[in-house]
This record gives structure tokens, C-alpha cells and sequence, in this order.
């Protein structure tokens, strides 16, 4: 995936994350959501790249899709357009993965400032905002 800091960003397809994903949920309680449709869906994991969801069917073909993500808490949104990548089936039906196609620069900032406080506050030790912006920015742990 390519950076995200033009107004709109093209992602070509077939390539899969880079970039570090983060549990979507804090304390057991889910803290990012996801608005498709007008439906308010909890997210799954979220990276500078994209975003997974619980979805109860795989879709016939990748589509596109305009998409708000909220934080937990703050008024403030962020709001783009993603593409479905991928469909895993498991116990509790399945989870769809998302790739951001269009993302403005100011909510490519604002989601890697989400991102770094939110490894900030997850931490299982102490960690320096410059660490958790580098956590965000980096490549994949995993």
C-alpha cells in the first residue's frame, strides 16, 4: 500500500498490509467504529492502511464504498472511501477486510494521531509518544 498524502490516494489491488494492525478495542471495550451504509459496525483492526469488520457474507466481487470511522469519545471523524480485499469465514461469522482507496491528507494525520495515542494507552509498559508514532508508522510486527 502507498502512503496516504495526496488528496486521493489510488491502492493497487492484490497487495496485502504493511503496516502494523491494531485491536480496535481497549480494555476489552471496543473503541473504533465504522460506519457503512449508515450502519455503525465495530472495527475489528485498524492500521494506516485499512480496517477489518465483522460481516455475515462474503460479496460476490471487490467493491467500493464510502466508510466514517469514529473514536470512542471524540465528536470528530474521519471519513474516506475503502474496498473490499478479503473475507475470512470463522465462529462468529465472518470478517471482511477493508483497504482504504481514497484518504485526504488531514484524515491520513488524523487517523496515525488516533493510532498513536491508541498504542499509547494500550501499552503494557511505559512508551514515549515518538515510539508509538513509530510503532504506527512502521511495518508490520507480525
Amino acid at each position: 500500500m502507498m502512503e496516504l498524502q495526496t488528496a486521493t490516494a489510488v491502492v493497487p489491488r492484490g497487495e496485502r498490509r504493511k503496516r502494523q494492525r491494531f485491536v480496535a478495542k481497549r480494555w476489552g471495550n471496543v473503541c473504533f467504529w465504522v460506519v457503512i451504509d449508515g450502519e455503525r459496525l465495530p472495527v475489528n483492526d485498524l492500521s494506516l492502511e485499512g480496517f477489518s469488520v465483522q460481516w455475515g457474507w462474503p460479496l460476490a466481487e471487490p467493491e467500493a464504498f464510502p466508510f466514517v470511522i469514529e473514536l470512542e469519545g471524540i465528536p470528530d471523524v474521519i471519513r474516506g472511501v475503502a474496498e473490499t480485499v478479503n473475507f475470512v469465514l470463522g465462529a462468529e461469522g465472518g470478517m471482511m477486510g477493508c483497504r482504504f482507496v481514497t484518504l485526504s491528507r488531514d484524515a491520513a494525520e488524523r487517523l496515525h494521531e488516533w493510532l498513536t495515542l491508541h498504542v499509547i494507552s494500550t501499552a503494557t509498559i511505559r512508551i514515549s509518544e515518538a515510539d508509538a508514532a513509530a510503532i504506527v508508522s512502521g511495518p508490520s510486527l507480525v
